[in-house]
Formats: C-alpha cells, structure tokens, sequence
C-alpha cells in the first residue's frame, strides 16, 4: 500500500524505518514530548526504535494499530507519523494521533494526509467513525480535524495526562462515514 500526494507519500510503518524513526523523535523531541512522550521513550536509540518499530509492524499485521509513515517522494526522508489507533471493531471506530517534523510544519501537509487516510479507513478498513482528540492549545492539529472535515462533538474532562502535569481537558473532534 503506497499513498501518494504531492510530492510525498504514505506508507505503513516497516523495520527498514527504525533509523529514520529514531532520527525523526530525537529531531522532534521538543514538539513530541508533551503529547507523545511514550514514542520518545521508546525510540531515543536505534536500539529502541528497532523493538519499536517491530511491535508497530505486528500491531499493523493483527490490525491492532496502525502505524503510518509520511515521507518525500525524492529523498524518502521521514516528515511526519500517523497512528490510527484505539480501534474499536465492534463499533467500527478509531483515532488519529499525528506529529510532523518541525521542518514541514503549517504547509497542509498533515491534513491532506488524515483526508488520504480517512478514506482508507473507511474504504478499506471499513470503520464508521475517525476521532481527533486535541487539547485547545494544540492550533495546528485543531487546524487539521477542521480541514478534514471533522465536527467537534465535546470537551473530555482530564482525558491526558501529559509528564509532570496535571490532567488537561482535552478536545473531540469526529469524522463519520457518509454511507450511501
């Protein structure tokens, strides 16, 4: 499965990426460290991100996660990751978590992503519903579930805790499948 856009592309996460994810979270801790402090945890070495990358890839095998990479058509470097994740099968839901490199930040880029991969979910995976879970301050993924088309639908009282802080209310934003 490649998914093409612009001059990038998507492509589920494979152990040939775990230098490259390694590369990216160390490149991006200071943006990544609030909202996805797990995934610097687990990938501060190539080590780490070699065992990382081989859980994503067997999540993504059982359909338990799915794990997407976004890379430069040119270059094949690494700009950004898109979790669909917390899948529900019996309600045919899930949820987007995404970060992009600080170098392609505010360019779109993201957002026609979650629009690529919002139709992937819905086509081929076959959910019904796509949620975004975004705190107010986080403006650039606010920006994204808007221009994908995602509706707010109600603040989640202390749903994240982020390292060393207090529980933040946390915005939700959904996206439903128009069957016709």
């Amino acid at each position: 499965m490649l998914l093409s856009f612009a001059s990038y592309y998507i492509d589920p996460i494979t152990l040939k990426d775990a230098w490259d994810v390694c590369n990216f979270v160390v490149a991006n801790e200071d943006r990544l460290k609030r909202y996805f402090p797990k995934t610097i945890q687990q990938n501060t070495t190539p080590d780490l991100s070699k065992f990382f990358v081989q859980k994503k890839t067997r999540q993504f095998e059982l359909k338990e996660e799915f794990l997407f990479t976004i890379k430069e058509q040119e270059t094949h470097s690494l700009i950004g990751l898109i979790y669909l994740k917390e899948l529900d099968w019996s309600k045919k839901q899930g949820e987007f978590a995404y970060c992009i490199h600080y170098e392609h930040k505010g360019k779109g880029l993201m957002s026609e992503a979650i629009n690529i991969l919002s139709d992937y979910a819905f086509e081929t995976l076959r959910l019904n519903t796509l949620q975004i879970i975004v705190h107010k301050s986080n403006i650039g993924s606010i920006k994204v579930a808007e221009n994908c088309n995602f509706t707010w639908i109600k603040t989640l009282k202390n749903e994240f805790t982020p390292p060393g802080e207090a529980p933040l209310n946390m915005e939700l934003y959904e996206l439903y499948n128009e069957i016709e």
